[in-house]
């Protein structure tokens, strides 16, 4: 995972930076990264994409080509969104979908990000101590699919521990 993590890090920043590079000077300090959200997300992540365009982009790059925006959670939860640790982002493609955990802190955490159907089957997990993100995680046949988010500084020592029935809409 890490020699596919390292090459999405790498694409991600190369397109950012070409990005930039192909801007009009006078454009490039209104003009940011974008994702396109669902019409279906929350006004919680609206909200997290508008504020973190950047992040929203980033981890919707790491994904892969064609991916929206579906949801975006602050953790942990019960926070103000200004002051979140991580930020769960989900997106989807077709029939397919991918979540990131964005680590917020700024240094290396211990992160954990576990996604199943919602049958428990067909499950993927990405799992370390990582600098900016935990993933990209994949699902297929996404709708309501469990997953399991966790970030502190070891695996004992949790300051995010998540768990939902399901981070993609129920459609």
């Amino acid at each position: 995972m890490s020699i596919l993590r390292a090459g999405l890090r790498v694409a991600a920043a190369t397109a950012v930076l070409a990005g930039f590079a192909a801007a009009v000077p006078q454009a490039s300090a209104v003009d940011q990264p974008t994702v396109k959200v669902s019409a279906k997300a929350d006004s919680i992540t609206r909200a997290l994409a508008q504020a973190d365009p950047v992040a929203a982009a980033t981890a919707a790059t790491a994904c892969g080509s064609g991916y929206t925006l579906s949801k975006g959670i602050p953790l942990p939860l019960g926070v103000d969104p200004s002051l979140r640790l991580g930020t769960l982002f989900a997106y989807e493609n077709g029939g397919n979908g991918c979540a990131i955990l964005d680590n917020n802190v700024g240094k290396a955490q211990y992160m954990y990000l576990h996604v199943c159907k919602v049958d428990g089957t067909g499950c993927d997990t990405d799992t370390g101590n990582f600098t900016e993100y935990a993933g990209p995680v994949y699902v297929t046949s996404f709708a309501c699919a469990p997953v399991t988010a966790k970030m502190g500084s070891t695996s004992s020592n949790l300051y995010i521990d998540y768990k939902s029935e399901y981070v993609f809409p129920c459609d």
